[in-house]
């Protein structure tokens, strides 16, 4: 008699008749997701089994595995960089890889699953497989940063919520007094600030209590968030100001692996059903939660003790100094001790030196405002949530919310933090010269325009200057870095990318219907290594030949480098070159976007820069392109992030920019490959490039370009638009679309 786990009768190494599932994550759910998904289901069918594949993608689960599924399944692949419930596989055998190998290696996979470990269901995560390990997935930094991501994600809307709320209790409720800014206890404003608090209150735990269950799953949950309320509460280790989300931070980590130390400690067999509800929960909260009140605490107390002491020393000392000292102190980690003890310092210091709070009110909202100001300015550099977050982060810096800050130095602290403490070292020092004054314990524009400050254009000065400070550091230290999150979040890292990744070429999520929509063409920022993964083997087939001669171009000359101009000027630019043929319904897929007027049958270009210019000159020939130079240069902005060559022979440079006037898609072939940085080395035969305005972002164009992009995992197909011996042909092919 066979187990649940066991294969059914005859289905060995190479017979058919395997019942196999498949969940397939990234750490965004954008486009390896349903790479994975198409690559597994393809090789699936082709070793004659059964595969049902579930994606986990941004909007949600899709194509959910019932437990019928489960029931009859023979093996489940765990394709995901991100946690996934194992707990309905239970007595299943699971492999468990990065999102990379589903895309890389799927039949590997189907094979290794045959041997792979029967999972218990005891807390403990399957063991991943070999091909998991050769690409370096859950190593050093990559298991740090998708932690940390978790716990930024689920940190964000207790931010937002919690900031905005106590943000409007304080404009529409609040009175200026030598206490600060307080709404009265029995106003309704002083029931939306009360609500707005707890938000605040559990953002710390959140953050905290997510990376933990990131490392070590459910059980690490109770530790992470006690331990990061415990951080939170000053109070429980006698710190006046508390450990903040740098201390959340901390003990994310230590409740995580402190779990995962304790799962690996062997336990009779009648306990284990009960180690990861019980056992786990209370040894690991209990162990983190004294070491930090007895061990870690009381340090910490000890030090920002001595460091108030030290800053009343600093009183009588040159006031652009001190300023500049408060200003370090109260961006370092926005709330959190340090934070605490200017704030207190300045607070302290009101009724008997008021320019001393001048100088961290005008600090106070630097970060934030700074942060908020970077999306505005460098909007590819972040991804949709991050964008959302900074105009909620220049709401809250208006109010003196520090802390609408964090999601940016918790996703980037490398790169945010000093940037953020740059910026308010600027604006203490010039408060601190103008001998601004503010005469209540709080900071921010808001006290100036209630009236409580001294000093009022010099105040706004000082935040000015510092906010643009923050902001030009911020993206200057991000390009540096390799661009911002918005390019993780546009790029599903491949398993070994860390808190450096890149972004990707091509973003997926699903719409509504089910079908994958394109979503943030060109929206950049990322951190580190390029994704973009995509299968081992390489399209085959040639370019049938042709006389070039005959061939009929449908693009206007390529212009200077990296040049341009409007598209009516280069046109004139270019009399001698053959005028574009008239297009008609027959020649247009794609939903229109591209056209015979978009399609080139040989590049001319050798290399990658060269063939962006020669795409985007190919698109200006529509006339939905104002502006030729500024195109080409948010395509290299882009490739800057990370390249967009995907492997498989395809490249797809990608723009959104109001230098076009609507969407257009253009493609161009070159027999003898560009070098494109594809992952797989493959140079890029196939060149798709899309650009879109700004604002078309999220229209039904962008879910026909993700089925261009899931139809190019074809090998059949690749090989049939490489062959295609005229522009008609290419468009026939193309036309298979739908």
């Amino acid at each position: 008699m066979t187990s649940p786990a066991d294969p059914p009768n005859g289905a060995g190494a190479s017979g058919p008749g395997l019942k196999l599932l498949a969940v397939t994550a990234c750490p965004t759910g954008i486009a390896h997701t349903y790479m994975a998904a198409e690559k597994l289901a393809q090789a699936a069918e082709s070793l004659g089994h059964s595969m049902k594949v579930e994606t986990q993608g941004s909007i949600g689960a899709e194509n959910v595995l019932s437990d019928n599924d489960v029931s009859q399944a023979d093996g489940i692949i765990i394709a995901a960089d991100k946690d996934v419930d194992r707990s309905r596989f239970i007595g299943k055998r699971v492999l468990v890889v990065g999102v990379a190998d589903g895309i890389h290696r799927p039949e590997r996979l189907i094979e290794q699953v045959r041997n792979a470990p029967v999972y218990q269901g005891d807390g403990q995560k399957p063991q991943r497989g070999a091909a998991s390990a050769a690409s370096g997935d859950g190593k050093g930094r990559s298991v740090t940063y998708k932690a940390l991501m978790n716990g930024v994600s689920y940190m964000i809307p207790f931010v937002v919520v919690g900031g905005l709320l106590i943000a409007v209790s304080l404009a529409l409720g609040g009175d200026t007094t030598s206490k600060g800014i307080v709404i009265p206890d029995d106003s309704f404003w002083k029931t939306v600030n009360d609500i707005g608090s707890i938000g605040f209150a559990l953002m710390i735990p959140a953050l905290s209590g997510y990376i933990a269950y990131a490392i070590a799953d459910r059980p690490a949950l109770v530790p992470g968030m006690v331990g990061g309320w415990i951080a939170a509460h000053g109070e429980l280790y006698d710190s006046e100001a508390g450990a903040g989300f740098i201390g959340a931070i901390v003990t994310g980590f230590l409740a995580g692996y402190l779990v995962l130390w304790i799962k690996r400690v062997k336990v009779p067999k009648f306990v284990q059903p009960i180690m990861p509800i019980i056992v786990i929960p209370i040894v690991a909260t209990s162990a983190l939660g004294l070491f930090f009140i007895y061990v870690l605490g009381e340090p910490i107390s000890w030090v920002f003790e001595r460091l108030t002491d030290w800053l009343g020393g600093l009183t009588g000392t040159s006031a652009a100094l001190l300023g500049i000292i408060l200003g370090l102190m109260i961006a370092f980690d926005m709330g959190g001790p340090v934070n605490k003890t200017a704030f207190l310092f300045g607070a302290g210091l009101v009724s008997k030196n008021p320019e001393v709070m001048g100088a961290c009110a005008a600090a106070i909202p630097v970060p934030p405002l700074g942060q908020g100001l970077a999306t505005l300015l460098r909007r590819r550099m972040f991804d949709d949530q991050e964008r959302e977050t900074g105009l909620a982060a220049l709401f809250m810096g208006f109010f003196g919310i520090t802390e609408g800050a964090i999601p940016f130095a918790a996703a980037r602290p490398a790169r945010v933090i000093p940037a953020n403490m740059l910026g308010g070292a600027v604006a203490g020092a010039i408060a601190g010269v103008a001998s601004v004054e503010d005469n209540v314990p709080h900071g921010g524009p808001i006290v100036a325009v209630l009236g409580a400050v001294g000093g009022v254009p010099m105040f706004f000065v000082a935040v000015v200057v510092g906010t643009a400070v923050t902001a030009l550091v911020t993206i200057a230290l991000m390009s540096l870095g390799g661009g911002g999150r918005g390019a993780d979040a546009d790029a599903d890292a491949d398993a070994d990318a860390d808190a450096a990744g890149a972004a990707e070429a091509v973003s997926l999520v699903p719409s509504p219907a089910g079908a994958p929509v394109l979503a943030g063409v060109g929206s950049g920022g990322g951190t580190g290594a390029a994704s973009g993964a995509v299968a081992d083997s390489s399209a085959s087939g040639a370019v049938a030949a042709s006389d070039a001669a005959a061939l009929k171009t449908v693009s206007v000359s390529a212009a200077e480098p990296r040049g341009g101009g409007k598209a009516e000027a280069e046109a004139e630019a270019a009399p001698e070159a053959e005028a574009a043929p008239e297009v008609d319904a027959a020649d247009q897929v794609l939903s229109g976007y591209l056209t015979g007027q978009t399609v080139k049958e040989r590049l001319t270009a050798d290399g990658k820069d060269a063939a962006i210019r020669e795409m985007a000159e190919l698109l200006a020939a529509t006339g939905k392109v104002a502006d030729t130079a500024e195109l080409v240069r948010a395509a290299f902005a882009r490739e800057d992030q990370g390249t967009t060559g995907l492997g498989e022979e395809i490249a797809i440079p990608h723009a959104k920019t109001d230098a076009v006037t609507a969407p257009v898609v253009g493609f161009a072939r070159s027999p003898e490959g560009i070098e494109w940085g594809a992952p797989d080395g493959t140079k890029a035969r196939l060149v798709f490039m899309i650009a879109v305005p700004e604002a078309a972002a999220g229209d039904e164009h962008l879910r026909i370009l993700a089925l261009l992009s899931r139809k190019l995992m074809g090998a059949e197909f690749r090989e049939r638009l490489l062959g295609a011996t005229d522009v008609g042909a290419i468009l026939r092919v193309l036309g298979e679309i739908e």
